[in-house]
């Protein structure tokens, strides 16, 4: 279970995975030993699965973003083709969805012609029989943090 201090360590490291148990336990009021302890405890719990940089894909001459929807022809419940796109380093996300599609696929690329490329490339993945794919004109929100309930104000 994630008690209130659970819930708060993960706020603060949601907006800053930088943050030091020092800077953690200041604004908890907790010693930084028990920051530490907490964060591992919620790590080997797999609460806590990792620690990443945000890249500006833009910046990185990455300037085209799209979703692509996958069709499978895999039997019911298989994950392999999803798996095959997950390969690919172009491919940021797959989901394996429910609906007329299989998969959703989010890709960063850096023009039409190398989506048109990478799109050959899903082709011939065994199992995948049909692409849609969305482009995305503007992002407006990009966001790794998950909606925590906020912690409750200490008594």
């Amino acid at each position: 279970m994630i008690d209130d201090t659970d819930r708060h360590i993960l706020h603060i490291l949601q907006e800053n995975a930088r943050a030091s148990n020092a800077s953690i336990a200041r604004q908890i009021g907790m010693a930084p030993s028990a920051v530490l302890e907490r964060i591992r405890k919620l790590e080997k719990r797999g609460v806590i699965q990792g620690y990443e940089v945000k890249l500006n894909a833009k910046k990185l001459g990455l300037a085209l973003t799209a979703f692509i929807r996958v069709g499978s022809e895999e039997r019911v419940g298989s994950t392999q083709t999803g798996r095959n796109l997950a390969q690919l380093p172009e491919v940021q996300e797959v989901h394996h969805v429910a609906g007329p599609d299989c998969y959703l696929v989010k890709v960063h690329v850096p023009d039409n012609e190398s989506l048109g490329q990478l799109l050959q490339r899903f082709g011939a993945i065994e199992g995948v029989s049909y692409t849609h794919t969305v482009l995305v004109l503007t992002p407006i929100k990009e966001s790794a943090p998950l909606p925590l309930p906020e912690p409750h104000p200490a008594s």
